[in-house]
């Protein structure tokens, strides 16, 4: 059977080179699943959760912004952040959650400061949210890459 070979590099390094039979990742215009001999294409990402399932295997990882790139066999995100759910520390997440609702909530959604609290409550949210989704699965770590 196909697979892809994904990538997903940000500018600390690679977070991520593997082989999938599936990837989901936040396009710009929507969820995108992506399958081997996908038709090649080119978008900016939105923060969300990526998804690279491999045999059963189910693999998340948090991103925020950045590009992908879909090639027939290949896979390629460019992230600006990007973390294995294993790796998410859920009580930083948690904190930068507060701190981001505390600061909309107490300078209102006018002040210079609500743009930069509204992203940050998005990425804790989803940094969150991609924790709790490796936990649910209750999968050991996959092993990490060279």
């Amino acid at each position: 059977m196909a697979k892809l070979h994904v990538e997903l590099v940000t500018a600390e390094g690679r977070v991520l080179s593997a082989e999938a039979d599936f990837v989901r990742a936040p396009g710009s215009a929507g969820e995108l699943g992506i399958l081997p001999r996908h038709i090649p294409l080119m978008t900016p990402l939105r923060t969300g959760e990526v998804l690279v399932r491999n045999e059963g295997r189910e693999e998340f990882l948090f991103v925020a912004g950045g590009f992908l790139e879909v090639l027939p066999d290949k896979v390629v995100i460019l992230a600006d952040a990007a973390e294995r759910a294993e790796d998410i520390d859920e009580s930083r997440a948690e904190e930068a959650r507060r701190r981001a609702q505390k600061l909309l909530e107490e300078r209102g959604p006018e002040s210079p400061e609500s743009a930069a609290a509204a992203a940050a409550l998005e990425r804790a949210l989803f940094r969150i949210r991609v924790a709790e989704l490796r936990k649910r699965r209750r999968q050991p770590p996959p092993p990490t890459a060279p």
